[in-house]
């Protein structure tokens, strides 16, 4: 009878070699691809944030344009000719990074505490303005050395905006900070990495009123304002591109204000025209 002989299957060590060879391929292919996928994933993200930014601080200055210059029938608080402006615009100068809009119009308020409430006619102002921003730039631009600020190295600001009310009594304007309505506010910061913010004043044949009407200037003008054209633009937080290139963003009816950096950064311009609708109607 012939003996069997139990056979032993196994692997060589050179066959582990190449197993071991083929997962590290395989998971550096896989690493590769989630690196992509989450960088654009987050390149799309940080785009439509950016953007999101930017529409809505347009469009709440688009909501304030509408109300400049209304007024309830009857309104019966002096109008002040200086103070009162529906809308001025203030261009930028070396003391204010960007352009400044102050839009003024009527309300009216209930005292509650009374049957039947009582109304009583107000002046509103509502301001929006810009200010170098404060935050410490963690990415200071080619060749900068100390201790950086994004105002200072970077031009990047803080939109502000603040509302108060006229006192009749005093004949100018409420202190909101002492005032005790808790329906006015000053120097609310909106968003950060603001580049720049422009008004144009634009009439009726669509030229624009340059210099914007004022207590000083064109003050004929100032219920010729039909629409109000804004610029906005945002800049993103972190690096966004890969490679450090000359980036150019074109401004409104001025070529000095165009964005022109060398930097890796994500910008995105909002430009919108927000009609006066109640200017001329007085």
């Amino acid at each position: 009878m012939k003996k069997k002989i139990n056979s032993i299957s196994g692997v060589t060590l050179i066959e582990i070699l190449i197993g071991i060879v083929v997962s590290t391929v395989m998971m550096a292919a896989m690493y590769t691809s989630y690196n992509v996928v989450n960088s654009t994933y987050s390149q799309v993200t940080d785009t439509a944030k950016i953007s999101s930014t930017g529409r809505d601080v347009v469009g709440m200055i688009i909501r304030d344009v509408r109300m400049a210059g209304y007024r309830y029938f009857n309104d019966n608080i002096p109008l002040d000719v200086v103070k009162h402006i529906p809308i001025l615009i203030t261009k930028k100068t070396s003391t204010n990074p960007c352009d400044r809009i102050d839009i003024v119009y009527g309300d009216l308020k209930y005292d509650t505490t009374t049957t039947p409430p009582t109304p009583s006619f107000e002046r509103v102002k509502i301001t929006y303005y810009c200010e170098l921003s404060k935050i410490v730039d963690k990415s200071p631009p080619i060749g900068f050395t100390g201790n950086p600020t994004i105002g200072v190295t970077q031009g990047v600001k803080t939109i502000y905006k603040s509302k108060v009310k006229w006192d009749s009594a005093s004949n100018d304007w409420h202190d909101p900070k002492t005032d005790g309505d808790n329906e006015t506010f000053a120097d609310e910061p909106l968003v950060d990495y603001i580049e720049d913010l422009i008004f144009l004043a634009v009439d009726a044949q669509g030229k624009i009123i340059d210099p914007p009407p004022s207590s000083g200037v064109n003050y004929d003008k100032i219920n010729a304002i039909k629409v109000v054209d804004i610029l906005l633009s945002v800049r993103s937080k972190k690096d966004f591109y890969r490679t450090i290139k000359k980036r150019i963003k074109k401004a409104l009816n001025d070529d000095t204000r165009k964005i022109e950096k060398e930097d890796r950064y994500l910008r995105d311009t909002t430009i919108v025209s927000a009609h006066a609708r109640n200017l001329g109607l007085q």
